[in-house]
């Protein structure tokens, strides 16, 4: 997702520093102008720089993006945090939550880099698909308009929307949420069900990761927007979801390790997954389809077995 973004803004801007980790990826994407583990079919213009350097990818910069899983996401800046200039704003594309403190994204961000305005950019958004141009909207959202509206006219293009949104809460969350839809989804489509059985699982699922971040204080409209509905429709169908993916491998009879085997990307919704469970159980909130998926990924219960569980619940009123 750092080389997409970094892709839509050399577009509108004159100079993009894109930070790899590895000495070695970056001289290869170098020299080939391309991310040729990531997206292969994508070139960089000649205004994005590639460095393996903190301090020159970024030194005198506007903005910083920051494009890390979560699990990664603290310790990687902590490493990094004396070469970001201070006060300037960062855009959070990470979709997670930390395992343990629960910590958000852009929670960590002003936790390692020190205080300064955070966006969020969240919705759905492929990085496959916008670095061929296909035409996509998402959201940004922060506590401060004039940053998200920067962001926006920024980001803005024929191929390209972005809305600006306040709801920094629900938009991480749902953002982090619907991941465990994907791989719930993915574990219905390995199992073989049908489109009934989807759509039911993605309706009820949604009604429990917004009854849950109400809990937590966001607002119920941010789940009917682009980083809701919009996100969790992207997740559980397409091609390219990673936690679709391992949902599937799941279904097929694949035990956890061996679906995450020789994956390239990371499925956050795996230690999401075990983060709202446990947060969940402990403030009283009813998940009953993330405690199933909870359930297959962490304590091997079978998947037929957790789908019987879910159907045999007490009947109940849709909207009490």
């Amino acid at each position: 997702m750092g080389t997409a973004l970094a892709l839509l803004l050399a577009r509108s801007t004159g100079s993009i520093r894109l930070w790899a980790r590895d000495p070695v990826r970056a001289r290869l994407m170098r020299e080939t102008r391309a991310n040729l583990l990531h997206l292969p079919g994508a070139l960089l213009p000649e205004n994005i720089l590639v460095t393996s350097d903190p301090r020159e990818a970024c030194d005198g910069s506007d903005l910083v993006v920051v494009a890390i899983p979560t699990a990664f996401l603290r310790s990687t800046l902590l490493s990094l945090n004396v070469s970001f200039p201070p006060q300037v704003p960062a855009l959070s594309v990470v979709k997670g939550i930390e395992q343990d403190s629960f910590a958000r994204p852009s929670e960590i961000i002003v936790d390692t880099l020190g205080s300064r305005p955070v966006a969020v950019l969240s919705g759905p958004s492929h990085a496959e698909e916008i670095a061929r141009g296909l035409p996509a909207s998402v959201v940004v959202a922060s506590d401060e308009e004039p940053l998200n509206v920067a962001i926006q006219e920024v980001l803005n293009g024929p191929t390209f929307r972005v809305y600006t949104n306040s709801d920094v809460l629900g938009v991480e969350l749902a953002g982090a949420m619907k991941n465990i839809l994907g791989i719930a989804a993915g574990i219905c489509d390995g199992l073989g069900f049908g489109d009934n059985a989807k759509a039911a699982l993605l309706t009820r699922g949604l009604v429990e990761i917004a009854r849950f971040s109400c809990e937590m204080g966001a607002r119920p409209s941010t789940f009917l927007g682009l980083a809701g509905v919009g996100d969790v429709i992207t997740t559980c169908y397409s091609p390219f979801g990673r936690n679709r993916s391992v949902g599937i491998k799941i279904g097929q009879g694949a035990t956890l390790p061996e679906a995450l085997v020789g994956m390239t990307n990371v499925a956050e919704g795996v230690t999401t997954a075990r983060s709202v469970h446990a947060l969940a159980r402990s403030r009283g909130v009813a998940m009953p389809i993330t405690d199933e998926v909870y359930r297959i990924l962490h304590e091997g219960k079978p998947p037929r077995a957790a789908v019987t569980d879910l159907m045999l619940r007490l009947p109940k009123v849709e909207w009490p």
